[in-house]
């Protein structure tokens, strides 16, 4: 009992906030590299349901992917991009990631509107994920590096990028 009581007070008097903040999970940059790596997945799920011809499979599996993408966009957009756009002060990447965002957005509107044994559909589905390659590739070498280097609150934009998945989710589901 000693022990245990010894070793709750010695956190608390180092710092009660930082020990309830990593409680609480990862950070945004951590969320989202994990977003990217799901999607990064589910891509090549994709592929191999292609190969074999399952077009109920694939399609179930790119329509994933979209609902995936589209959420990982918007809170991006909502919450994380603006954070780095006042932190690390770099328009063109945040522009650009903005326009890789649109470009992406109407990809997946294409798919979503297709029928799975379209000839065009593995072709569009094969543009996305090299795009979103392309994407991923800059926001973990680029943006997400500045956004650590820069001191942005990761924790608590966690915290908000958590929330508004959750609520995005169920408004899809």
């Amino acid at each position: 009992m000693t022990t245990a009581t010894k070793s709750n007070a010695k956190p608390a008097k180092k710092s009660p906030a930082k020990s309830a903040t990593k409680a609480v999970g990862p950070d945004a940059v951590t969320l989202l590299i994990d977003d990217h790596k799901k999607v990064k997945k589910l891509f090549k799920e994709y592929e191999k349901l292609a190969k074999k011809d399952d077009v109920d499979g694939k399609v179930e599996i790119a329509l994933q992917i979209c609902e995936e993408l589209t959420v990982h966009a918007q809170v991006e957009e909502e919450i994380f991009y603006p954070a780095a756009r006042d932190a690390i002060k770099d328009d063109d990447l945040l522009n650009e990631a903005e326009v890789e965002h649109a470009t992406a957005k109407d990809l997946i509107a294409q798919i979503e509107e297709m029928s799975g044994d379209d000839p065009m559909y593995d072709a569009k589905v094969k543009v996305l994920s090299e795009y979103i390659d392309h994407h991923v590739e800059e926001e973990e070498t680029e943006m997400f590096p500045k956004a650590r280097k820069a001191k942005m609150d990761l924790e608590g934009l966690a915290v908000e990028i958590m929330e508004r998945k959750e609520e995005l989710m169920t408004a899809m589901a």
